[in-house]
């Protein structure tokens, strides 16, 4: 082992020594394994898969769809493994921020950070609005705004509580996914083979009216930008590795099974609705969470014979709805608790309770996400939606910077020393996969309004509410960097403790 690694090592674990001297002012590593694989992949799983599944099928038709998926699936597990490395080597609660600021650019971890917290917190409010809704599938008749402050005081007590009351909630509300999406698979299954349902189906909705691949010869990129949505939230594990037990060893489990599970529960679920519905299915046309009816899993069911299909579905999605905002407020507090650490916030935000949660942190975003919730009531809405534009293209700027902060991780541990075997978890395919991540994030996110620029129909105020998020993201970057006069970090200065 060389000096400059033993000095690296040296100095990690005079800080583990350190926060285990003062454990009043660190976070708790409570998470367990189960909680991070659950994180990991529940993370990703949500009204993308369960709603939105059903429109880029009809958009792309089957196969259009299927090639989006698993484009987008592949690119996600490129980037879990490049957070993984940096995650087991340097778990730190302010994840792609910290990375960013020690191995890219200070200015760009201020950025990443401050615009990753807004979005969560913008997210729960969004959050809040969609389980009212959900709500009066059931009780059409109370207020939804009754609803929302139950649901955020659930998840405000979730987190105040215990770092592991979170991960706990957070893995039974995945659970509940995970097992519904399985149950799917067997009964779309023995629906395709004529066992449930009295019909054997097989490929024939694969070969009717063009499909698997309709003439429209841009729906498939269309459909690579839905399913970026759909797996946003994956990268939440390089969060909660700031509070594992053992980040060495709990983060590499949860990553190696990122992949088999986009492959189980992503691509399956597309292939089995792509054998059952047909594409041009009029129920596949503008779904949204108003009418759960309308899901590719309800007609599924339903076609199965399943008499209480719309309420098991609306069950399952208030469910992924509470997992979001469980998820959005844990993130967010720990991003802010994170920039505070770094100086990049006030320092009030860095006080923890006697459970080692960021209070402080968990109360501001909590207003913030209130606030949001609560314009959607006053200009018909307007501030809500502006809020929600300006945070649309946020998590692909937080994989941007995943993806780049670990091209630079990986050359400045070499340039300082550093030996590849002495890694606890080696990403594969470096340095192409860090590469290949950089190019399809800027596709996706230069890519949103292809259509109109296409057809030379440019709307300039479309166009800047589509990318308000980028701007803003811009804004706070070269004003960080304007100020402070940050510059790009030399390879040998990054710091690795």
């Amino acid at each position: 082992m060389s000096s400059e690694r033993a000095t690296v090592t040296s100095s990690v674990d005079n800080t583990i020594h350190k926060t285990n001297a003062h454990p009043t002012n660190t976070l708790k590593k409570t998470l367990e394994t189960r909680h991070l694989t659950m994180i990991a992949i529940g993370g990703s799983i949500g009204t993308g898969l369960f709603i939105s599944s059903g429109t880029s099928i009809q958009m792309a038709g089957p196969g259009g769809a299927l090639i989006s998926y698993i484009l987008i699936g592949i690119m996600v597990y490129l980037l879990m493994m490049s957070l993984g490395e940096m995650a087991t080597f340097l778990p730190d609660s302010g994840s792609f921020s910290t990375y960013a600021s020690k191995f890219v650019d200070p200015a760009l971890g201020f950025a990443l950070g401050w615009n990753y917290w807004f979005t969560w917190a913008i997210t729960i409010a969004v959050e809040l609005s969609a389980s009212a809704i959900i709500m009066k599938f059931w009780f059409p008749s109370v207020p939804g705004i009754v609803w929302s402050a139950i649901f955020l005081t659930i998840i405000l007590l979730l987190n105040y509580f215990s770092t592991q009351s979170f991960g706990e909630a957070e893995y039974w509300f995945s659970l509940i996914k995970v097992i519904t999406i399985i149950v799917f698979l067997l009964i779309g299954l023995l629906t395709i083979i004529g066992i449930i349902g009295g019909e054997f189906i097989g490929f024939k909705n694969l070969t009717i009216d063009e499909a698997p691949f309709p003439s429209n010869s841009f729906s498939i990129l269309s459909v690579f930008m839905i399913a970026g949505f759909s797996f946003q939230g994956t990268e939440l594990i390089g969060i909660a590795a700031g509070e594992s037990k053992d980040p060495k060893k709990n983060v590499p489990k949860a990553i190696k099974q990122v992949f088999w599970r986009i492959l189980l529960f992503y691509i399956c679920s597309i292939f089995v609705i792509g054998l059952l519905i047909p594409y041009t299915h009029p129920y596949l046309m503008n779904v949204n969470i108003e009418n759960v009816s309308m899901s590719p899993f309800t007609i599924v069911f339903e076609k199965a014979g399943l008499v209480f299909a719309a309420s098991v579905m609306n069950a399952v999605i208030l469910t992924s709805i509470l997992s979001a905002a469980n998820s959005g407020m844990y993130a967010s507090t720990r991003m802010l608790w994170s920039l505070a650490k770094e100086g990049k916030a006030p320092k009030s935000l860095m006080k923890l309770n006697k459970n080692g949660v960021p209070i402080n942190a968990l109360i501001v975003t909590s207003l913030v996400g209130m606030l949001a919730f609560l314009s959607s009531f006053f200009g018909e809405g307007k501030v809500f939606m502006w809020l929600l534009n300006s945070s649309g293209l946020s998590g692909f700027l937080a994989w941007l910077g995943i993806a780049l902060s670990h091209y630079r991780f990986r050359k400045a541990y070499i340039a300082q020393g550093g030996h590849i075997s002495n890694l606890p978890y080696k990403a594969k395919w470096f340095p192409f996969a860090p590469i290949v991540s950089i190019i399809l994030c800027i596709i996706i996110i230069a890519g949103q309004e292809y259509k109109d620029i296409m057809r030379m129909e440019i709307s300039w105020a479309d166009l800047f509410t589509t990318y308000i998020s980028v701007i803003l993201f811009l804004c706070i970057w070269f004003g960080y960097k304007i100020k402070y006069k940050t510059k790009i970090v030399d390879l040998k200065e990054c710091d690795f403790k």
